[in-house]
């Protein structure tokens, strides 16, 4: 069997991002440190998968998110997250002040987006 282990995205601030996806899904900091070119790494999610958030040696200094990885090769455009009530994790969504958009309702199941305060794209899927 083959299963995707685990994605790395860079963000301002780790703890900060990390404690988001705590809050809304449920999950744990699995392990956190030192990291490549003196940054700091958190891994957060389950004890199956999670994903890496880094920010290298300039973190606290301001940078510009990519406007549009669609059109950039190689970019991230969002990270998928399975979730068991689709409709109380938008409200978590909501009530962190973040803005849920493009929900559908396709076989098999529902979805919705949304844009973390680092510009990070979600999308939030439920099958039940």
């Amino acid at each position: 069997m083959t299963k995707l282990e685990h994605v790395n995205v860079t963000v301002p601030n780790p703890h900060v991002s990390a404690q988001m996806l705590i809050d809304l899904f449920g999950w744990h900091i699995r392990w956190e440190g030192v990291a490549i070119n003196d940054g700091v790494t958190v891994h957060v999610g389950t004890d199956d998968s999670y994903i890496a958030l880094y920010s290298g040696p300039d973190r606290g200094r301001d940078q510009t998110p990519a406007t549009n990885t669609y059109q950039q090769h190689g970019g991230l455009n969002h990270i998928g997250v399975l979730v068991d009530d689709l409709d109380a994790v938008e409200a978590k969504v909501k009530a962190m002040g973040l803005k849920a958009h493009s929900h559908a309702d396709y076989e098999p199941g529902r979805r919705f987006y949304f844009h973390d305060a680092d510009g990070v794209e979600y999308e939030v899927v439920c099958y039940a």
